[in-house]
């Protein structure tokens, strides 16, 4: 296995550039996750790593290899797409060993192969099954199978869940994870599923408009992310966001009508500042009617609920428990001022 190395990577379409001098190190054996939003790069720069996309400019490694310009075939990477691209009309056990037969490989070791990555992925009753008689989830299972039958150095997943429904998608999480614990190999994974980035990945790239935002570990971007955006996209439902104004030691803040000191290093007296609270970081003061309650979603044990100021500013609560809080209510709301964030409203960075 191998760690992969990215040094000052640039594509360009044309005119166009679409990844900016990205520089990224991801050790052997780490599970990292490319996440962003539609249109940040995260696919681009997985196809660059596979070679199916062509480096501009920069340099990219798989352990001590420069791979820039090599053929894909030669890079040791296996690739796992969206849709599960598995031949119609063969079985299971010949969809994973095609490859290997393809490129000569002796049968003996081909069975051997298919049999360890069967037994990985707990296919064996599939085998002489075709891919019209699977279920999207086990398809998908036969798509990574094949891919562990090479043996590659690296393994590339683009969004390979986002097909398959909400159960198949725990399921398929859960099997994912236990692969990369079983075989311990470097794998890099595209999705933009917060819960598939959180509980997947030893570390996240989080991407915006062909740059990196912020490099770490899914509970230290999410406890303390650079700027509003990561903290914004980390985390679902996502931060809270209120306008705010510096003055002093604290911060006025018109959606809650009240003054708040938090403790960072306050900027100057008049600074446009923006105040983040998570969901799960606020409580209901049913005293206070600052917020209207405008609509509650209850999950079981969790609801939300969905507040707005009277300047039109939304919050977003979690609350636990049995107590539901009343569509068409006036409540206030509190939270530790501890876990609050402040960003620079002009630049977007953290306030520490």
């Amino acid at each position: 296995m191998s760690g992969v190395v990215l040094q000052d990577v640039v594509k360009r379409y044309s005119d166009v550039q679409v990844i900016h001098g990205v520089d990224l190190q991801i050790e052997d054996g780490e599970f990292c996750v490319f996440v962003g939003p539609s249109g940040c790069g995260k696919s681009t720069l997985l196809r660059m790593v596979a070679g199916l996309e062509e480096t501009t400019e920069g340099k990219i490694s798989i352990g001590p290899r420069d791979v820039t310009r090599m053929d894909p075939a030669q890079r040791g990477v296996a690739m796992v797409f969206q849709t599960y691209a598995l031949y119609p009309h063969m079985t299971v056990k010949e969809n994973m060993g095609f490859g290997l037969k393809m490129n000569g490989h002796p049968k003996a070791e081909i069975a051997e192969k298919v049999a360890e990555a069967t037994r990985i992925l707990k296919l064996e009753q599939y085998l002489d099954r075709k891919p019209s008689a699977l279920s999207g989830g086990q398809r998908q299972r036969v798509s990574i199978g094949r891919a562990i039958v090479r043996g590659p150095e690296v393994f590339l997943f683009d969004e390979p869940l986002s097909n398959l429904d909400a159960e198949l998608r725990v399921e398929m999480r859960v099997e994912i994870a236990r692969l990369h614990k079983e075989i311990g190999a470097t794998m890099i994974y595209v999705t933009h599923d917060q819960v598939e980035a959180m509980t997947l990945a030893d570390k996240i790239v989080v991407l915006r408009g062909g740059y990196i935002e912020q490099v770490g570990a899914p509970l230290d971007l999410y406890r303390n992310p650079d700027n509003k955006f990561v903290a914004g996209f980390i985390g679902s439902p996502a931060m809270n966001f209120l306008e705010a104004t510096s003055k002093g030691d604290s911060i006025e803040v018109p959606a809650l009508k009240q003054s708040y000191k938090l403790p960072v290093a306050m900027p100057a007296d008049g600074t446009r500042v923006i105040l983040g609270i998570r969901p799960e970081h606020i409580e209901i003061d049913k005293s206070g009617d600052t917020l209207a309650v405008d609509l509650t979603e209850a999950l079981g044990g969790t609801s939300y609920d969905y507040l707005v100021s009277d300047n039109g500013e939304k919050i977003i609560v979690e609350e636990r428990g049995d107590e539901r809080s009343q569509e068409g209510a006036r409540v206030g709301i509190t939270f530790d001022l501890e876990r609050a964030m402040l960003f620079d409203a002009e630049t977007e960075k953290r306030i520490r």
